[in-house]
């Protein structure tokens, strides 16, 4: 079932908990350059709050509401006033909490858009990936934890590796190579069905995606540093973190909508193939938002329970391969972003010299 927008109010206290250790232990910093202007940028916080949650809310309630709801689209227009307000509020503020100016970087600029684009692909992928695991394939909820463990060792052990990649041949080649094979990782996902091994099926898919993703991480992370004035590495790195999390967030709100919109789609020519009675049908796409927990009328025969059940699972297959293919899409766009918004290596300076 996709969630609802009540399904992230977990977060709440735990970004209070983030406050209160905030206040109470992290010793106060201050950029000299801007001592001048010390004060908080409260309007765009508040504006960058609202724009972000609106439009968030609004496409994950259409789900539910449908996108001609009137919630959704006041919501979705909130949110679209306030970030228009957002920008105009930092164009204009003394001490800004985004700096307009940072983006007159080519290079910080391709950087976010890589980061968005790759990590919008990797949000959608680790957000759907266990309704297909456990709900699907039929793995427990630790063998679904556990099948994304080679991911994140991967990206351990090989950031030191792929550190050493921008000293010898810049942060733009990695970046270019990095995402490629990520979206070859992506688009592996797209190849199992239902059953077979975890380690035919989908191990190969989430080592190709971990050893994209070790590639790209520690080189974006230079790019973005290395492409603003000292001053504002703390605020680089603040709105490249931004950047991502934001990228997963509407990215599930977003591709929620295409799997509940293919799946759909699918269910209704499986059921109409399998020749049930009419009343039936109805209750089971009703339920279409539930996805692959959609609960099977009794009253069915058992061969006729199989095979809506099969149908349910092959449905969600069908949408999460399509989702996989658009992940792999969009991390070849950020392959192409690096390609032309992102500095190669400057030559050194024995080169020059030579």
């Amino acid at each position: 079932m996709l969630p609802g927008a009540g399904s992230f109010y977990i977060n709440f206290p735990l970004a209070v908990i983030v406050l209160i250790v905030l206040f109470w232990h992290v010793p106060e910093s201050r950029n000299e350059a801007l001592a001048a202007h010390p004060q908080l940028d409260w309007w765009g916080a508040f504006l960058a709050t609202l724009g972000l949650g609106g439009i968030v809310f609004g496409l994950i309630e259409s789900n539910n509401l449908g996108l001609g709801s009137g919630l959704v689209l006041l919501s979705l227009a909130i949110g679209v006033a306030a970030l228009i307000a957002f920008l105009l509020v930092e164009a204009r503020s003394q001490s800004p909490m985004l700096p307009l100016t940072l983006f007159r970087s080519r290079t910080f600029s391709g950087a976010n858009v890589l980061t968005f684009l790759l990590y919008a692909a990797l949000g959608a992928t680790l957000f759907f990936l266990p309704f297909n695991l456990i709900r699907v394939q039929g793995y427990t909820p630790t063998e679904a934890g556990a099948a994304n463990l080679p991911l994140i060792l991967l990206i351990f052990f090989l950031s030191r590796w792929s550190g050493g990649l921008v000293s010898r041949y810049g942060a733009k080649l990695p970046l270019i190579i990095g995402p490629l094979i990520a979206a070859t990782g992506f688009a592996l996902f797209a190849r199992p069905g239902i059953g077979g091994s975890y380690w035919t099926t989908y191990f190969p898919a989430v080592v190709v995606l971990g050893i994209g993703m070790a590639v790209s991480v520690a080189p974006l992370t230079t790019a973005v540093m290395g492409a603003v004035q000292t001053q504002y590495i703390g605020t680089a790195s603040g709105v490249n973190n931004a950047v991502s999390r934001t990228a997963g967030l509407i990215a599930i709100a977003v591709f929620g909508i295409v799997v509940l919109a293919i799946f759909s789609n699918s269910l209704a020519t499986q059921l109409s193939m399998l020749h049930i009675p009419a009343g039936i049908q109805q209750a089971l796409l009703v339920q279409e938002n539930k996805l692959v927990g959609i609960e099977i009328p009794a009253g069915l025969s058992t061969a006729t329970h199989a095979a809506v059940q099969q149908a349910i699972a092959e449905s969600f297959i069908t949408s999460f391969r399509v989702v996989m293919l658009i992940a792999s899409a969009l991390a070849v766009c950020s392959s192409l972003s690096s390609l032309l918004l992102i500095e190669g290596k400057k030559p050194s300076m024995d080169k020059k010299a030579s």
